[in-house]
């Protein structure tokens, strides 16, 4: 029988077991996260697809797409960007549609001005700025304790003159051609001869040599229109909130 070689070197084998799966980082987290948002762009965009009409998707097409707008510098000479707002002072980075763009410059100088005194406060509570198809209208309204006319005539009060100050200093900043509309309140019908068509011209005419003589451009008015009371507030045509003046910078 052999006997065993006791000489012989004992050797130990130690196997370390690796954590499950081994250890790859956290980078596939990261690729993974990239993929999902990717994944939520994707199916967002096929639902905005499917849920918007042929103008939304014209509309978010051109919010992303750059838009340069015509300005005017603090000279009263032109910038150096052109384009389709024919406006305001603006950066040429707004993308939005440039009438709104428009409309925000004029109510932010409108907003800067009420800051300056109490009394300048109370002349804005006639102005109303709004966007119509043809341009924004800046629209200048009586108010029952403070009319812009004398009573029935074309004669301005001291607001409409301070007003009509305020109204030029803003459209200095912007290079539109204007048009100037007259709107007056309805009469009775038992009068024998309505002022309406004479009283809208003449106030909205008187409007424009106010502008003037506040240093503002002759040849940037286009128009000056009587409107009589055919646009006058139907549940009330004969409030005088239906007497009112329009400033519109042509698009």
């Amino acid at each position: 029988m052999a006997t065993k070689n006791s000489n012989a070197p004992i050797i130990i084998k130690r196997i370390t077991a690796a954590p499950e799966g081994g250890h790859h980082g956290g980078a596939w987290k990261v690729a993974y996260a990239d993929f999902v948002t990717a994944m939520m762009a994707f199916f967002l965009l096929m639902w905005l697809l499917n849920a918007t009409t042929e103008k939304q998707r014209q509309g978010l097409a051109d919010y992303f797409s750059p838009t340069v707008v015509r300005t005017a510098s603090g000279t009263g000479g032109e910038g150096e960007t052109r384009g389709d707002a024919k406006g305001a002072s603006l950066p040429a980075e707004d993308r939005s549609d440039p009438v709104e763009v428009l409309k925000r410059h004029i109510q932010d100088e409108l907003e800067g001005l009420g800051g300056e005194s109490m009394q300048m406060k109370n002349l804005l509570r006639h102005v109303v700025t709004r966007v119509t198809d043809e341009g924004l209208v800046i629209e200048l309204g009586d108010l029952a304790d403070a009319p812009l006319f004398e009573a029935e005539t074309a004669q301005p009060t001291l607001i409409l003159r301070e007003l009509s100050r305020v109204i030029a200093r803003v459209l200095s900043r912007t290079t539109n051609q204007i048009a100037i509309a007259g709107h007056v309140r309805s009469y009775p019908a038992v009068l024998a001869q309505s002022p309406v068509w004479n009283l809208s011209n003449k106030r909205a005419d008187e409007l424009r040599v106010l502008l003037e003589q506040a240093r503002f451009p002759d040849q940037r008015v286009q128009r000056v229109t009587g409107h009589a009371d055919r646009m006058a507030t139907p549940a009330n045509p004969a409030a005088v909130s239906n007497n009112r003046l329009e400033v519109i910078l042509l698009n």
